[in-house]
């Protein structure tokens, strides 16, 4: 019973990020073609669609009642993107960054993950808090657009020839019912595994998150080591900004979002915010992560499942 589960979970998984990916590419490439900027296109369409594994597990599993498996599988993400993510990149390819972004993106991250610990001291995320979290995600845009501080991330969604609507539409539902399908697929199983293996749905989640950035990872390390400059301090903290109140928000607007136990799932709240800051220190003092740097983001991710 426990293997079938699992394997549905990863089938689940794979189905989710796999839907994703197609459906960001595809709607990116019809608003371009219907005249929308570049920028407009990047802070949008790829700052949240990046981030559409993270809302729609947050959703379901809200939906089913397992409020630690949305929070773990932010916290999951957050974490291995923070460390895992940025570390195999500048392994591959050292990072280079202005303080000027590694501000504007570090600081609108740091401020997302502490209202997200806010939000999650009396264990359950409603709905008002919901709206207000994704209101603050939206200043967050305006505030990019203003300051034309998001330009670097539209370079995700630029190809020479695009594709026409006729194609990209098809492409774009296809994904967005994998995503769906597989999100399903992957929650109920996840939260049925957790039940019969006797783990917590927290942990499942935290795995989870892993496997949403593991596709990230390896895209970005494919395009660092054929030196694509698009590998920027925006793509990488993108979705770091989304995760943790456009995507738990979305949750909270669609059912209460609750936790059994806030002081248990605290500690590892703590380090993911704790070890963001640490790197975004390294990332500024450097002006980018180049490769020892790298070895103190892997070595950083390491105590991530033992801070339980």
């Amino acid at each position: 019973m426990v293997l079938v589960e699992l394997g549905l979970f990863g089938l689940g998984l794979l189905l989710l990020v796999a839907g994703a990916d197609r459906a960001v590419g595809a709607a990116g490439d019809i608003a371009l073609h219907y005249g929308l900027s570049s920028f407009f296109v990047g802070v949008t369409v790829v700052s949240v669609g990046t981030s559409v594994p993270e809302m729609v597990t947050s959703v379901l599993a809200a939906y089913y009642g397992a409020g630690d498996l949305v929070v773990g599988n932010i916290v999951g993400s957050e974490t291995a993107q923070m460390t895992l993510a940025i570390g195999v990149v500048a392994l591959v390819a050292p990072i280079v960054a202005t303080r000027r972004n590694v501000l504007v993106y570090g600081t609108a991250m740091t401020l997302a993950m502490i209202i997200m610990l806010l939000v999650l001291d009396d264990a359950r995320v409603q709905r008002s808090e919901g709206v207000l979290m994704m209101l603050a995600y939206v200043n967050f845009v305006y505030t990019l657009y203003t300051n034309e501080g998001g330009e670097e991330i539209s370079e995700e969604v630029i190809e020479e020839e695009l594709p026409p609507p006729s194609r990209a539409g098809p492409v774009l539902v296809g994904g967005l019912v994998l995503v769906v399908v597989g999100g399903q697929v992957m929650v109920t199983n996840g939260v049925a595994l957790a039940r019969t293996a006797g783990v917590s749905e927290y942990l499942v989640g935290l795995l989870t998150g892993l496997g949403t950035t593991a596709p990230e990872v390896f895209v970005a390390s494919i395009a660092a080591y054929r030196g694509d400059g698009g590998i920027s301090v925006g793509s990488l903290l993108g979705s770091n900004i989304t995760d943790p109140v456009f995507s738990l928000g979305v949750g909270a607007l669609a059912f209460d979002v609750v936790v059994a136990s806030p002081e248990v799932l605290l500690p590892s709240l703590v380090y993911m915010l704790v070890v963001s800051v640490t790197v975004l220190a390294l990332m500024y003092w450097r002006r980018g992560i180049d490769r020892w740097a790298a070895l103190v983001c892997l070595a950083l991710y390491v105590p991530t499942f033992v801070v339980l």
